[in-house]
């Protein structure tokens, strides 16, 4: 690897680092407050995006069922072939788009709608047809992508696990959830060795 590419590569560090940073400015308490308490009360939960962000949403509905809310990923293509039959009245989807502009995603929009399913969005534009059409938006700020064409889905992905993360942790205070309830659904690896240790 040449001097040029290990410079480019501890960049990358840098604007991540950056990016959570200057992430905090965005912050909104009271939209974060009221996504907290839909997710908290829902019954079922849905995570939704394409490409990157659809990756991340795997990921958030995977931390959901880890503190035992209801949660399953649904896939945009399967969303408008009957998989949204699994959110019923009061339930909540998340939804993920930098540029709230997918278009894969605007149909199920509708079928949430007319369903009374509560939509959160987690988006970078707050004018977007995604963000207007939801019951709480949650900002998305990225300064820029790690690679040298500001291109690739690197630092945004970042950023949106943050949300997610911080999201999850916001549920373990406001729920009770207890570690032990963690010990029970987690028995297999070095983590649920060292939950379940006797």
């Amino acid at each position: 690897m040449n001097k040029q590419t290990l410079e480019i590569v501890k960049q990358a560090y840098q604007i991540e680092k950056e990016c959570i940073e200057e992430m905090l400015s965005f912050f909104d308490e009271e939209a974060f407050s009221k996504a907290v308490d839909l997710l908290k009360n829902a019954q079922r939960i849905g995570t939704c995006g394409c490409g990157h962000s659809g990756i991340i949403c795997q990921h958030m509905a995977h931390l959901l069922c880890c503190i035992e809310r209801p949660a399953r990923f649904i896939s945009p293509a399967e969303a408008v072939h009957g998989a949204t039959g699994f959110l019923q009245d009061g339930d909540v989807m998340i939804f993920a788009s930098r540029g709230g502009k997918t278009k894969e995603l605007l149909p199920i929009i509708d079928i949430c709608k007319s369903k009374n399913v509560k939509i959160i969005s987690v988006t970078e534009n707050m004018e977007s047809p995604l963000a207007l059409s939801s019951d709480v938006v949650l900002k998305q700020h990225v300064n820029r992508e790690t690679d040298r064409y500001n291109s690739q889905g690197t630092t945004s992905t970042t950023a949106l696990c943050m949300i997610f993360h911080s999201l999850q942790t916001a549920l373990i205070e406001e729920t009770g959830f207890k570690n032990e309830q963690f010990a029970l659904i987690h028995p297999g690896g070095a983590v649920g060795e060292r939950l379940n240790k006797k």
